[in-house]
């Protein structure tokens, strides 16, 4: 049974998220964690957040080892954008758009 933690309107960009997501993709939840610490990107620490939530979520049912944890699932989808606007000379403006994520991890025991 895989269990999963979600953080909603997270504000960083899809791209720059995607990018962190991938890495840890179908590693085991240990290692992942260790190769998140070392990553020097802001997109790490929410993904980090959200994979400690995902195995203390399959620590609080009690049926999963924790040692056999494995990223099954972690994706990054695109969140409403906020739209601002810069003014430019001669009264002009410019858009400017302020992305926003969903970010998903889900573990499964290795092996399921």
């Amino acid at each position: 049974m895989p269990w999963q933690a979600t953080h909603r309107f997270a504000k960083i960009s899809p791209r720059k998220a995607r990018l962190v997501a991938d890495m840890i993709r179908g590693r085991r939840a240990e290692m992942a964690l260790n190769q998140l610490q070392l990553t020097h990107q802001r997109a790490a620490r929410l993904i980090e957040q959200v994979l400690k939530s995902a195995i203390a979520n399959a620590d609080e049912q009690g049926r999963a080892d924790l040692e056999s944890l494995v990223v099954s699932k972690s994706y990054v989808n695109e969140a409403p954008t906020m739209k601002r606007w810069q003014p430019k000379d001669r009264g002009r403006s410019h858009p400017i758009l302020k992305r926003t994520s969903h970010i998903t991890v889900e573990v499964d025991v290795a092996g399921a």
